[in-house]
């Protein structure tokens, strides 16, 4: 083991969307009350995207894992660590980055492991990745993907959830890069202080799948949406302004920001307290809903091909998840 003498960087991206859509006026017909235009101007979220049948968490994680393979022509034996953020993946146990490991064929040296952070997930991930390959020089590559599968834990008539939540899956693939590029700095903030204010109950040890208690809320994701907004507009910025300080730079010289997409007044609200030119960032919630852990990534996939981030631009990730944790993470494109 030992510090590397080079950059960890991002080679390449991808995302997947189900084809299925779910419009604010087909998520109307089951919530009496609730209006499309209502949808627009509280939320500004447009559609969702649900799995079909066919489709899983992790065939939506797999699909993105060959395809950055693929379009990189590696060997998969290359790939030396594969992280899965996500809450809610296919099964509690065992870790959906096993399943993912024996689909692209990776090797028996290949380390796995699943993180929950919520909808930081992604940045918690790519940071570790980043970090691991930085002390070991056998890692030359690293897959980092966040997948949700949301619609299966979402109530289609509770209108405080339903006009969010989609699914989708994303994905990094880190490799080596030259010196001076690559990720450059992290830092992560939590406020715990309204612990129960985005949960999902049901599956775990406290309300096991089998013992619901006679509360039919645990198989659902519960929010307080005012809550939630008051952590976000309150520590989102605290994590940024400290990231840019501890890297010795200011909020002028990061070129491209992308944030989790979790509603697109919270981005535009946060834009506006930190001043952040609206140019400088790009939103795709509003045609795809919160997809938690996926969510920056299909953000940052979706930026990079509409060249909106070119080489040499330095780019900083950041989101808010349940619990409350926060996260934000700077590269340099190599």
């Amino acid at each position: 083991m030992s510090a590397s003498k080079y950059g960890v960087g991002i080679i390449s991206v991808g995302h997947y969307l189900p084809n299925n859509i779910l419009t604010n006026e087909q998520l109307c017909e089951n919530i009496e009350g609730l209006t499309p235009e209502w949808i627009i101007e509280k939320i500004g979220i447009k559609r969702r995207h649900y799995i079909s049948k066919a489709e899983s968490a992790s065939s939506m994680a797999i699909d993105v894992a060959k395809k950055l393979i693929e379009e990189n022509k590696l060997n998969p034996a290359e790939i030396g660590l594969i992280i899965i953020a996500s809450f809610s993946q296919d099964y509690l146990f065992p870790p959906m980055s096993a399943r993912i490991h024996a689909a692209i064929g990776a090797s028996k040296d290949c380390q796995i492991i699943d993180i929950n952070t919520n909808c930081v997930g992604l940045v918690t991930a790519s940071t570790i990745a980043a970090e691991r390959m930085m002390l070991n020089d056998k890692i030359k590559y690293s897959i980092v993907i966040g997948v949700e599968v949301l619609s299966r834990f979402t109530n289609i008539n509770d209108k405080d959830t339903a006009v969010f939540f989609s699914d989708g899956a994303s994905g990094m693939l880190m490799g080596k890069v030259k010196e001076g590029y690559g990720f450059i700095n992290s830092r992560f903030a939590t406020d715990s202080s309204t612990y129960e204010s985005v949960r999902m109950r049901g599956g775990g040890s406290m309300y096991p799948a089998n013992k619901l208690l006679n509360d039919n809320a645990v198989n659902y994701i519960e929010q307080n949406g005012l809550a939630t907004w008051k952590q976000a507009v309150t520590n989102l910025p605290y994590v940024i302004k400290e990231l840019i300080k501890d890297s010795d730079i200011e909020i002028e010289d990061v070129d491209f920001f992308i944030f989790h997409q979790a509603n697109s007044f919270l981005i535009n609200y946060i834009l506006g307290k930190m001043k952040i030119p609206k140019d400088k960032t790009y939103t795709n919630v509003e045609e795809i809903g919160n997809t938690g852990a996926a969510s920056i990534g299909i953000a940052l996939s979706e930026a990079f091909a509409k060249g909106l981030i070119k080489s040499g631009s330095t780019v900083l990730i950041a989101g808010v998840g349940a619990g409350f944790n926060f996260g934000a993470n700077l590269w340099k494109i190599s």
